[in-house]
């Protein structure tokens, strides 16, 4: 009895096993999340990766010769229009000065005695007292002396002019940057020092945006073969900087003019633009990012970001098909417009693509696909 019940629990154990390993667990369909890919017609921003310059630098060089006396500036520092930035040993041109004066002085004396002559000649000759070749000569005294005083006061007016040169101001307000040259150094002309700081301007500040020749043949809607236009006034809108850290620069940028230099040797155009500085933000030399609109409005497929998925130099996204299916598809991006990725290949307009829920996916998925709520 005991062996029969103990073959009918064996039999029980085994019925149950296979009842189990006859249950197959089939998994859930997966929810999506999808976004249509939409036609739109913008205007395409682009990047530009740049550095700030002046638009005005004062190059300072003196107009005499002499020894550096002063420098009273701090190199980097802001200065103003018409403060002093050096002075120049002044003692051999006040010597100079010195003589002029009295070599003026001297002319004047003469002039004074040449005219008292001429004068006291005139009614002399009237009455035949003097011969008229002697009126003559004291005529032509007079007048040669009054020449010499205007050479003398000339050669002052130089020397004076000379020796205001030896202090050296400003001519106008900015950043000043200097050559070297310390006080004690022979500068002027022809030496070492012919420069001795360059002063810029900093109430307006230019950047360089070097558009490439393809990608500006194709907002002006002209043939590669086209000269470029140098009135490009209304290409560039919405013109934008960011600094550094990246934080928006609160002013916003203007066309100022197009290099005529630009293109054989870079492959692009380079158009300035300039932006106001008046809390002095903006510094010489500093490293900025400038975004701005490009062109006309065009038409283009965009899909929210989260759509778009990117390993090294790859882009792809999954796009579900009316039946429900996910597939992986290749694409290749444009530029970034607000929440959106412009798709330059790979998606059509309309196509639905995932916006969430694709880790869970492979080729050939079924998916529950529901529809996200984006924003551009």
């Amino acid at each position: 009895m005991k062996r029969h019940f103990t073959i009918f629990a064996t039999a029980l154990l085994l019925l149950s096993c296979v009842e189990k390993k006859s249950v197959v667990q089939t998994p859930p369909t997966p929810r999506v999340e999808v976004a249509e890919a939409s036609s739109e017609r913008v205007v395409i921003p682009m990047r530009f990766q740049t550095l700030l310059y002046s638009n005005y630098d004062a190059t300072i060089q003196p107009r005499v010769s002499g020894y550096l006396l002063t420098k009273e500036y701090a190199k980097g520092r802001p200065v103003e229009k018409g403060q002093v930035l050096f002075t120049l040993e002044a003692t051999p041109i006040e010597l100079q000065v010195a003589s002029n004066r009295a070599a003026l002085a001297s002319a004047q004396a003469t002039l004074i005695e040449a005219q008292n002559n001429y004068r006291r000649a005139v009614p002399l000759a009237r009455i035949e007292a003097i011969s008229q070749s002697s009126l003559d000569q004291y005529k032509a005294a007079y007048t040669s002396a009054l020449a010499q005083v205007e050479v003398a006061e000339s050669t002052l007016d130089e020397s004076l002019l000379q020796l205001s040169y030896t202090t050296i101001t400003s001519p106008i307000s900015g950043i000043i940057d200097d050559n070297g040259a310390t006080v004690g150094d022979w500068v002027g002309v022809g030496t070492s020092y012919s420069v001795l700081a360059t002063v810029s301007n900093t109430d307006e500040i230019g950047v360089h945006i070097q558009i490439p020749f393809a990608r500006y043949y194709t907002v002006r809607g002209g043939s590669k073969d086209t000269t470029p236009s140098y009135d490009n006034s209304t290409l560039l809108s919405n013109i934008r900087l960011y600094l550094a850290d990246g934080s928006l620069y609160p002013y916003r940028g203007t066309y100022a003019y197009t290099e005529r230099n630009a293109g054989d040797q870079t492959g692009t155009i380079i158009i300035v633009a300039s932006f106001l500085n008046p809390e002095g933000i903006l510094k010489v030399g500093q490293s900025a990012v400038v975004v701005a609109d490009v062109g006309s409005p065009e038409g283009v497929i965009m899909v929210p970001q989260s759509a778009v998925v990117q390993t090294l130099n790859k882009a792809s996204v999954w796009v579900v098909d009316k039946d429900n299916v996910a597939t992986q598809r290749s694409v290749v991006l444009g530029e970034k417009f607000g929440t959106h990725w412009i798709i330059e290949k790979g998606v059509a307009s309309g196509e639905m693509v995932v916006t969430s829920g694709s880790q869970r996916l492979h080729n050939g998925t079924k998916v529950i696909a529901e529809v996200a709520k984006t924003n551009k």
